[in-house]
């Protein structure tokens, strides 16, 4: 384990430093992460303006550059916050394509709406550097599901719907592109998958896009009491053979965030080339293959 960035105080990125990233572009790491100046405790002055209680109204997105090629012996300096127009942004990811590096993100319509929470998609130049303005940014997709919402199928308002933790999943086989987001609230045990599909050619057009609206992809497992599992990463085995989803979840889903501990299985692929996720548990499973 490395420290690799401890934020000052007095600054738009003392607090909450959330969902960290680290990727590998033109042979750079860049660490992608969220942070707030105020713990999540707004001035009051500001919490006046939003439609809900908006605790996180001051996360912004921020970029760590490595010094090398290596990111073990590099070392990590604050390269730049990512314009997301002065509104709120959480769960950033980079979305890299044939057509560019863009930056999908987890948004608000407005400045003080509080919920629901959005995915959005811009463009960027380099990976700290949005060139998309605030009339080109898209929303890629709403909370407009029941499976969205918190609690299920909510009736009267937007309150705790949200999309969020975006992750680019491809199937190396077809060359099939996803992004898979976390849906619902993280503190309970609703938390699931969900799952957008790249059926075009240009990730800024929403319509080149298909929500999978049946229902989530990833979902809580009662019988073996895994609950809220949600906001997934993506890798292989260590012989690149087999395929594994990162997430968390939690076994008792009445206490929140803080029961959350991170949890890995195998998954495979299906015959129209999706993903095929297993349901969640605990084992014992094999390691991955070429572990030593």
């Amino acid at each position: 384990m490395k420290l690799i960035f401890k934020p000052p105080m007095g600054v738009n990125y003392s607090f909450d430093l959330w969902a960290p990233e680290i990727h590998n572009i033109d042979n750079r790491w860049y660490v992608i992460f969220t942070a707030d100046s105020d713990a999540d405790s707004p001035q009051p002055e500001v919490d006046m303006y939003c439609d809900y209680s908006c605790p996180a109204v001051n996360h912004r997105m921020f970029v760590l550059e490595s010094s090398g090629s290596d990111p073990w012996t590099s070392s990590y300096t604050l390269k730049s916050q990512l314009d997301t127009y002065g509104q709120f942004a959480i769960d950033g990811t980079y979305f890299q394509h044939s057509t560019g590096l863009y930056h999908i993100y987890s948004c608000w319509y407005r400045a003080y709406d509080g919920w629901p929470s959005n995915l959005c998609i811009t463009k960027m130049s380099n990976p700290y550097t949005v060139a998309s303005n605030f009339s080109q940014r898209q929303i890629l997709s709403v909370p407009s599901n029941p499976w969205e919402k918190t609690p299920y199928g909510r009736p009267l308002n937007v309150r705790l719907s949200s999309n969020e933790g975006p992750e680019q999943l491809t199937n190396p086989a077809t060359g099939q592109t996803f992004i898979i987001y976390s849906a619902a609230r993280s503190d309970n045990r609703n938390y699931c998958l969900g799952q957008l599909k790249l059926v075009g050619s240009d990730p800024m057009n929403v319509q080149d896009w298909r929500k999978n609206n049946e229902g989530c992809v990833f979902y809580q497992n009662a019988l073996e009491e895994a609950y809220g599992v949600g906001h997934a990463s993506f890798t292989t085995s260590p012989d690149g053979k087999e395929n594994w989803i990162v997430y968390h979840g939690m076994r008792n889903p009445t206490n929140g965030w803080a029961a959350r501990t991170i949890r890995t299985q195998r998954f495979e692929w299906k015959q129209d080339g999706t993903p095929n996720f297993p349901r969640p548990g605990y084992g014992p499973y094999e390691v991955p293959s070429g572990t030593s």
